[in-house]
């Protein structure tokens, strides 16, 4: 794989997770009450909260918080194999 190639996959795969999120939120913000719209709508936090160390004069925060739902997780499949497809 060349370095572009490489970097297209990891854009495409970030930009699949968020607007997968975000479709998924937008959907279950609109289906009634039951298990779909749980499905759609419940989500998984992976890593940490910020953390701030105040100094002084700076101050730092480190954090990093992934959230995941259902159709994020179908988007990054699709670009994976839109990915395969395209460049194999």
């Amino acid at each position: 794989m060349k370095g572009k190639e490489i970097t297209f996959l990891i854009i495409a795969l970030v930009l699949g997770a968020v607007v997968g999120g975000l479709v998924g939120e937008l959907i279950g913000s609109f289906l009634p009450d039951g298990a779909v719209k749980t499905l759609f709508e419940r989500s998984l936090n992976i890593g940490f909260k910020p953390i701030t160390l105040e100094l002084y004069a700076i101050s730092f925060t480190i954090g990093l918080l992934v959230k995941i739902n259902f159709v994020s997780i179908l988007f990054v499949i699709l670009v994976v194999i839109y990915f395969r497809w395209w460049f194999l």
